[in-house]
């Protein structure tokens, strides 16, 4: 039998296949669902601290100018008059997910300051999330900030989240810093019990006819899973932290690459809304395939077998692919 066992924050998960944010979660007979079809764990639907804060004049000014701070604001803030989920709500309904399943339950936290974290974080504990992960996206404006200032503000919300609770916290990650592998060993030394790879872009876009600002969700593509991938193969070994793979997981396939690079689990959002909450089983049974096939007996033996860590000279080899790559389309491009 295959064992597809893997370990996350410290917890022993069934499989690594993890649904990720989105509004799936949003019903709890969809988190039954998720569970039945195979998933390991489930991550909740983002709270924001604007939806907690109740201050109206800010939420406005976050829904029609936040498209450059916060990861899911274009795409699942419902409009106004709909805008009714408070900290109440979302404790209760992380309350009642623990009630109605088995698997680990991750609370998702976007907030700001360090005060709006460790508030919130706190009650989120208290309702009974397994764990949280903090989905700070943060694009600095600002020229007098320095790169130093930047990841400051990452370090601080971890500290501040860690100094209240005791569940793992799990770190949502762009990967827009000047050192990725710098920031990625600074927030392991902080405490991080995860580094989930990456937060993805929700861009606007120019409306030319009404000349304004309008939301644009474009659903991922595999494609954009090589980002995640490649930063996972380099960080396998090298952080005590665990690492999610996350953005452009649409396949069995997928999953296994990620496992490969070095991933614990892999999380998706952009493959469960466009083929339904039953194809998580399909991902799970193409995986046990695939690892039959190539006579892998547990996911254990699979993982990592392909991270930089792995190869021997893994600065050659980055170069080395880096030439083969341009070099193979070369071959194979036509001339009109």
């Amino acid at each position: 039998m295959t064992d597809l066992t893997t370990e996350y924050m410290g917890t022993t998960l069934s499989n690594p296949i993890v649904p990720s944010a989105s509004p799936l979660s949003h019903e709890i007979e969809n988190i039954r669902q998720m569970e039945d079809a195979g998933a390991a764990a489930v991550v909740l639907w983002s709270l924001f601290a604007e939806q907690l804060s109740h201050e109206a004049d800010e939420l406005e000014h976050y829904l029609h100018y936040g498209a450059d701070r916060f990861a899911e604001s274009l795409s699942y803030f419902p409009q106004e008059p709909q805008y009714t989920l408070g900290p109440e709500e979302y404790l209760d309904h992380i309350a009642k997910a623990k009630k109605a399943v088995d698997i680990p339950i991750i609370a998702s936290l976007n907030a700001v300051s360090c005060g709006q974290w460790t508030q919130y974080a706190k009650q989120i504990q208290q309702a009974g999330a397994d764990a949280i992960e903090l989905n700070l996206y943060y694009i600095p404006t600002n020229p007098q900030l320095t790169a130093q200032q930047v990841e400051d503000v990452y370090i601080d919300a971890l500290k501040s989240v860690k100094s209240v609770t005791s569940v793992p916290v799990a770190m949502k990650l762009s990967p827009f810093f000047s050192s990725m592998a710098g920031m990625a060993q600074r927030l392991d030394e902080t405490g991080a019990d995860a580094l989930v790879l990456f937060n993805r872009f929700y861009q606007p876009d120019i409306d030319i006819e009404n000349l304004e600002v309008a939301p644009n969700l474009i659903l991922s593509s595999p494609d954009e899973n090589r980002l995640p991938m490649r930063w996972i193969a380099i960080l396998h070994g090298r952080i005590n932290a665990s690492l999610a793979a996350t953005t452009g997981i649409h396949s069995s396939e997928d999953v296994t690459k990620m496992i490969m690079a070095g991933a614990d689990v892999t999380m998706m959002c952009s493959a469960l809304l466009k083929n339904g909450i039953e194809y998580i089983k399909e991902i799970k049974d193409g995986l046990i395939e695939i690892m039959q096939r190539k006579e892998y007996e547990s996911l254990s033996q699979l993982k990592g077998i392909l991270s930089q860590k792995s190869c021997p000279e893994p600065a050659a080899f980055e170069r080395a692919n880096y030439m083969k790559t341009l070099q193979s389309y070369g071959k194979t491009a036509t001339l009109e």
